[in-house]
Parts: C-alpha cells; sequence; structure tokens
C-alpha cells in the first residue's frame, strides 16, 4: 500500500502549525533536576556529588575584542571554570593540564574564552589550519558543543586548534555529528609562557534556540593535549564514547544565565557568479577552450527557531574537490562520498536507521544525494528547496529538487523528492519514517517510490538496539520488494558484542538511495575484548575481535562468508599496531572480469590471508598508516602494500601521500594495480589556503589534478579558483589530454 506524498508533506506542514508548545516541551526535556542548582555569585561553577555540573554565563556591557589574550578587566572580575576530569587515558582522574574557561555574552554574540595551562608549552602539536579539517582534531585542540534546547540530544560543535583552525558541526545526536555544517563565528588564538588561550564569538544569529524565558542550555567543553594522548573534559563522560565524548549531551553541565536576544526571522542569501575555459576531448563533439558564465542563487528563511527553508537556483559546484581514486579488486559498486556543500549541510537530518548518510556501505541507504546531478558526469540542476530542522522532539526533512535532460549521458529531466520524519523518544531513542520519489524512474517512465521506517534505541552508556523496515515500488519490476535491518549493539571500553541482520529483496531497489550488495541476506557477528594492562609500559589498550559475516542469496545459497580475527594494540604515544587474520569464501555465479584481460571464473572459492598495519601517531612529523597484506585470492594469490599519510613540513605546509601496490597472481592471468597521489596544501591563514591533488590509478590508465585556492574573504562569503586536469595514460608512452578546466566563483553572503 502506498501513502501519497502528498499526505507526508501535509503531516509536514501540521506540525509546523504546532511549534510554539512543542518547543516549550523540548526546553524542559532535559530534565534540569539532575543538576547542582546555580552557583552564588561571584563563583560561575558548581559540580555535584554525582560528577553533574553546572555553570553560568555572565553578561557584559562592551564587546569583547577578538585577538586571544584575554587581557580585558571582564576576565579579571569573573572566575573561571575549571577542573577538567579526564577520559583518557586514566578515567575519571583529574587533569594533569589544567583548563579555565570563561562565557560571556553581550546583545549580538555569546563569547567563550579558555586558558589552557600546558607544563611543556615546546610539545604542543599545532600544524593544520585548513577550513573544517579532521586533522585539527589530531592537533592539541578543544571543542564547545552548545545544546541551545537543552533536549540532551543535539547541539552546536565548535572547535579550534593553537593555529586558530575552525571546525565547525551540528550534533545530531551523540554518536551521529554534521561535520559538513558550516555557520558564521570566529576565533583567535594565543600563546604565553605557561600554554595558550581561546577566543570565540559566536552570534546569536548563528544558533537557534527555544522563546521561553529563561533560557537554559546544555554545555560541555573537551581538551586534547596531543603530546600526552590525553582528552579532558568538563562534564565528564565515559571511555567507551571515545572521540565523539564530547557530543554526549546528555550529561553535560547545565549552563543558566544566558539571556539571547528575542529569536528573528533569520533570512540569508548567497548568490555567487561562476565563469571558466572548459576542454574536453572526449565529448561528442569534442571542443577546446570552451568559455562558460553563470549565475546562481542560494538562500535561507528562518520559518521557526529551528526550522530553516533552503532554496536553491541553478546551483553550481564548480568549486568541489574531485573524488579520491580508488582501487575496485570486487564485483561491488565503489563508494564515493558527497562533498558538495548544498547536500551536505542538512544530510543528517535524513539519516535512515542509524547507518548514517556514508557509513557502512553494505547496509542500504536509502537517501543517498550523489544521485542527484551526477551520472558519471555531471548532470545539469535546475535547482530546488529543502525544509529542515526540528518542531519540539521531532526533526523534520522535505528535499525537492529538479535536474535537467543531460543528452551526453543520456539523462533527462527528472524530480527528486525526499520526506523524513524523527521522533526522540526515551532519553536518547528515536523513531522515524522515510519516503523517497524519483521522477522518471531509471527503469520506466513512472516513479520510483521508497518507504520505510526506523527505530534507534540507546539504553544505558553502551547498549543500541537499531532496525528499519523499507520498501520500494519500481515501474515493470515484480517480486519480494522488501528491505529490512536488525541490529543489537553493546560497545562497553572492556568488552564488545554486535549481532546484525540485513535483508534486501531481489525487487528492493532505492533510486535515490545506494544499495551495495542486492538481493542478498546478510548475518554479522562481532565480539572484542578490549583489556588496559596496567604491567605493560607504553601499552594503553590491547584489543581482541572476532567477526563472522555471512551473505546468502535466494533460496539460501552462499555468496560471501568471512571470519577474521583482529589484534589491535593502542600505545601511549598514539601510536598502534593491527594484525588481521581473513579466511574467505567467494562464490561466483557469473564470470568477473576484475583486471583488463583477467576474468574469474563462476565458481566458489576459498582463501585465506593475513594483513597487518602500523600507524603513526598524529602528533608525529610523519604521520599516518603503513600496511601490507599476503595471502590467497580467488584461486591465486594477493600481495599488497599501501600507506597512506601525512608529513608536516612546516605548520602552513604539508604533504599527504596515498599509495598502494597490488600483485595480483591468477591462473586466468597476472596483473598489477598501482595508485599514488599526493595532496599538497599550503594554509595561508584559518580562512585562506591553497592545496593540489595529484592522482594516479594504473587500473583506470588515469593521470588527474586538482588545484584549488579558497580565500573565505568574510564570514561565509569565498573566492575559489579551481583547476582541473585529466589524462589518459593507455599509451603508456605519454599522458593524453582528455579535459582540462580552469573555474574562477565568487560568492557573498548577505544575513537579514
Amino acid at each position: 500500500m502506498r501513502m501519497p506524498l502528498s499526505s507526508i508533506v501535509s503531516i509536514l506542514l501540521v506540525l509546523t502549525t504546532v511549534a510554539p508548545a512543542a518547543r516549550a516541551q523540548a526546553v524542559g526535556a532535559g530534565d534540569p533536576r539532575v543538576d547542582p542548582p546555580p552557583p552564588p555569585l561571584p563563583a560561575i561553577f558548581v559540580r555535584g556529588e554525582d560528577g553533574r555540573s553546572t555553570i553560568r554565563a555572565v553578561r557584559i556591557s562592551e564587546p569583547l575584542t577578538l585577538d586571544g589574550r584575554l587581557d580585558e578587566a571582564a576576565y579579571t572580575l569573573t572566575r573561571p571554570a575549571s577542573g577538567f576530569i579526564q577520559q583518557e587515558p586514566d578515567s575519571g582522574a583529574p587533569a594533569t593540564e589544567d583548563t579555565e574557561v570563561w562565557i560571556f555574552f553581550d546583545d549580538r554574540n555569546v563569547y567563550v574564552g579558555m586558558r589552557c595551562l600546558d607544563s611543556r608549552p615546546d610539545r604542543i602539536v599545532a600544524n593544520e589550519m585548513r577550513r573544517d579539517n579532521n586533522n585539527i582534531f589530531q592537533n592539541d585542540q578543544v571543542t564547545v558543543v552548545f545544546d541551545t534546547f537543552y533536549d540532551r540530544r543535539g547541539g552546536f560543535f565548535f572547535q579550534t586548534n593553537p593555529l586558530g583552525g575552525l571546525r565547525d558541526a551540528l550534533v545530531v545526536r551523540e554518536n551521529t555529528t554534521n561535520f559538513d555544517w558550516n555557520t558564521v563565528w570566529d576565533v583567535k588564538t594565543g600563546r604565553f609562557e605557561g600554554g595558550w588561550t581561546v577566543e570565540m564569538v559566536i552570534p546569536f544569529k548563528s544558533l537557534r534556540y527555544p522563546r521561553t524565558r529563561p533560557q537554559i542550555w546544555g554545555f560541555n567543553v573537551r581538551r586534547g593535549v596531543r603530546s600526552k594522548n590525553e582528552h579532558t573534559l568538563l562534564a565528564p563522560v565515559p571511555r567507551s564514547y571515545l572521540g565523539n565524548g564530547v557530543q554526549n549531551l546528555s550529561i553535560a553541565s547545565t549552563l543558566v544565565g544566558i539571556e539571547p536576544p528575542p529569536v528573528s526571522r533569520n533570512i540569508e542569501v548567497k548568490p555567487s557568479l561562476t565563469s571558466g575555459l572548459t576542454t574536453n576531448r572526449a565529448a561528442s563533439p569534442p571542443f577546446s577552450n570552451r568559455f562558460d558564465k553563470s549565475y546562481s542563487v542560494d538562500a535561507k528563511y528562518g520559518l521557526t527557531n529551528s526550522l530553516i527553508l533552503d532554496f536553491s537556483y541553478k546551483t553550481d559546484f564548480a568549486q568541489v574537490e574531485i573524488d579520491e581514486q580508488q582501487v575496485n579488486l570486487t564485483r561491488f559498486s565503489l563508494f564515493f562520498p558527497e562533498k558538495r556543500e548544498f547536500f551536505l549541510e542538512g544530510q543528517n537530518v535524513f539519516d535512515f536507521a542509524g547507518t548514517g548518510v556514508a557509513g557502512r556501505t553494505d547496509v542500504p541507504i536509502l537517501f543517498f544525494s550523489r544521485r542527484i546531478g551526477l551520472q558519471g558526469q555531471p548532470v545539469p540542476m535546475l535547482g530546488g528547496g529543502r525544509l529542515s530542522g526540528r518542531v519540539g522532539r521531532t526533526s523534520i526533512g522535505l528535499l525537492n529538487i529538479y535536474t535537467d535532460d543531460a543528452p551526453a549521458v543520456q539523462a533527462v529531466a527528472t524530480s527528486f523528492l525526499v520526506a523524513r520524519l524523527k521522533r526522540d523518544v526515551l532519553r536518547r531513542s528515536s523513531i522515524g519514517v522515510i519516503a523517497t520519489r524519483r521522477t522518471p524512474s531509471l527503469s520506466g517512465p513512472g516513479a520510483n517510490d521508497v518507504y520505510g521506517v526506523d527505530a534507534n534505541m540507546a539504553f544505558y552508556t553502551s547498549l543500541q538496539l537499531n532496525g528499519y523496515y523499507a520498501r520500494s515500488a519500481t515501474p515493470g519490476l515484480r517480486g519480494d520488494a522488501d528491505s529490512y535491518r536488525g541490529q543489537f549493539s553493546y560497545a562497553a571500553d572492556r568488552y564488545g558484542v554486535q549481532i546484525e541482520r540485513v535483508k534486501n529483496g531481489p525487487a528492493f531497489n532505492p533510486e535515490v538511495g545506494f544499495v551495495r550488495r542486492p538481493n542478498t541476506r546478510r548475518t554479522l557477528s562481532i565480539l572484542r575484548f578490549s583489556p588496559r594492562p596496567q604491567s605493560l609500559p607504553g601499552v594503553r589498550k590491547l584489543s581482541l575481535e572476532a567477526t563472522y559475516d555471512r551473505f546468502v542469496g535466494d533460496g539460501g545459497a552462499l555468496q560471501t562468508r568471512l571470519a577474521q580475527g583482529e589484534f589491535r594494540g593502542d600505545f601511549e604515544s598514539s601510536d598502534a599496531v593491527v594484525l588481521n587474520y581473513n579466511a574467505n569464501y567467494e562464490f561466483l555465479s557469473a564470470p568477473f572480469r576484475i583486471a583488463r584481460g583477467v576474468t574469474v571464473p563462476v565458481g566458489g572459492f576459498h582463501f585465506n590471508a593475513v594483513d597487518a598495519s602500523y600507524i603513526l601517531g598524529p602528533q608525529r612529523r610523519v604521520s599516518g598508516s603503513l600496511a601490507a597484506s599476503h595471502g590467497g585470492f580467488y584461486g591465486g594469490d594477493r600481495t599488497g602494500l599501501a600507506y597512506t599519510g601525512r608529513l608536516n613540513v612546516t605548520s602552513q605546509l604539508a604533504i599527504e601521500p596515498r599509495l598502494s601496490w597490488d600483485a595480483v597472481h591468477l591462473p586466468q592471468g597476472r596483473f598489477t594495480t598501482r595508485l599514488a597521489g599526493a595532496r599538497t596544501t599550503y594554509t595561508i591563514s584559518p580562512r585562506m589556503v591553497a592545496s593540489a591533488l595529484v592522482q594516479y590509478n594504473s587500473s583506470l590508465n588515469t593521470i588527474e589534478t586538482n588545484a584549488r585556492f579558497r580565500w573565505e574573504y568574510e564570514p561565509g562569503s569565498d573566492l575559489f579558483l579551481v583547476y582541473t586536469d585529466g589524462r589518459d595514460t593507455t599509451d603508456g608512452r605519454r599522458a593524453e589530454l582528455v579535459n582540462r578546466g580552469l573555474a574562477v566563483k565568487f560568492t557573498h553572503l548577505f544575513r537579514f
């Protein structure tokens, strides 16, 4: 039975009319009775006997000068919050390096000041300034999270390091964070003899919060001291949360005293202009140095304080980085992550069944945005809109995008519609529904529809139950079109258990999603034991893990079986070693072309392999992972070497190489694959960066170059200069030009 999408839209509109009452309910959802009462002035921080804490924000009459010096009178007149507690390595113990925190506000901004004391400031690790880069977390760093609705589930994440790098994110729930979300804010850092300092300024316009008074927010701060591999928090969290600890808002501090201005209907408009020269010798007909110019407009309108309506017209992605090449020695499709900003910003709203938009690819993803506007080559996007956000305890996502005809890739004008509702239940759980439609369908003139319901239940600290049921309807496709997943997970620090069952029917076909292994039933079991031996100097943690993974097809015929044993040792130095033994079985029901001139025949194949890797800690000048593998492979053998890492030349210049080599010997033939790439980055400032990515892939006979210059000349406004170059190396003696492009893109953000 199909539920009309118009009915889903009607439900969304009804929900928006109850926003005021729902918002008021959400403010009390965090149950403030578990936290100690606000401290009497002049104290601003108090910690209860159970470890729960409350912190006070202080109003200031004059804006702070954002320079990272902490020399204004407010820092002298106001006591800081301190007493951070370790998550790693000695959970529950006081921090070995003190951290002091102040929260101020005025009529426009929230200010966070921090003094990070360090007994060995010469060992501070700081080598990354790129906006939103994950390497900021691998430096000495601090992270601030505000739970503005005090629902103990989601919030706003701001991170920096001693170089003033900026990284922001939207916490959807404690184990799901959208690091591609961006907003307008700023930070400055400084150094002194005993450590480093931080000043953040976050406009209230960049946050969403309730209309009720007085305001009560959740708040937490995490500090990482990379030279000691130590993580400490103002409100402590268990070890089992690992790097996601600061996102566990269910036990964050309570922030009182904050008085934001009345909620306004925020409006943002970002026009962009793009011009470029393009050569494409593979086109029909080929062309050289064709000049193109275009414009596009993106806009946001705050329907409520937490529900945002986005519009995009003639959406342009000229500034987007090319994909990193992969070598595929399997018979299944490769998964490439989304990189386009319009789709990245709200992607976690559409997360279904706990898989994540770029999550585990053996579990179906019902909405995968790369299905829109990409069919081997870019397809022109006419525009569309998105409604996303929260209404009380309900998350809402509604997306409608239109693409144009693209005869070069045999694409016709298409409409993509996705609707998502997710309701918070209990303390840390949720239930939801999703619906997608692609018109026309890939397989016929009608529409491809998918509907699903999911539940993500979290209990205690480490126990989770996840599941979904989904069904598709495709013109001309008959048979079992169902898919489901059930997962039990217990992930404590010392022990771990995971049991999972996934089914994809032969007619299950989500054309706006991604299914790596259609028509399968999967059973997965994982057992883990992770002791922390006190008798082994330099060793922080050992881990022994056993995995049994099994895929069957129609009638229960075995397709894949993997029995794996893994040993991992984590050292106090941040280095790690990993050893794996894999016992594999693969059944091929059809011939599998694995390389040019080499095809593996139909049949069943048993083969075993071992692999080992050593991971160098990120504080080293040369870091990364070095891996080696050897063993059987489809009736022959395979030997592989790989390195992925980073060389810090200076605090501003870094080279990130990617190298892999595989030698495969099969009865049907021998071949070698080579993948070599390097990204060189020079960061002029936290908002200005030049980078170049060069890649060679022997299996595709290609060399690709992508060079980018980005200058965020104002928060939210950018200038891009992008050069791309693709060449064919089939000849072996020269690299023949296939395509080349030079683009300039200018954007400017207007906020009202």
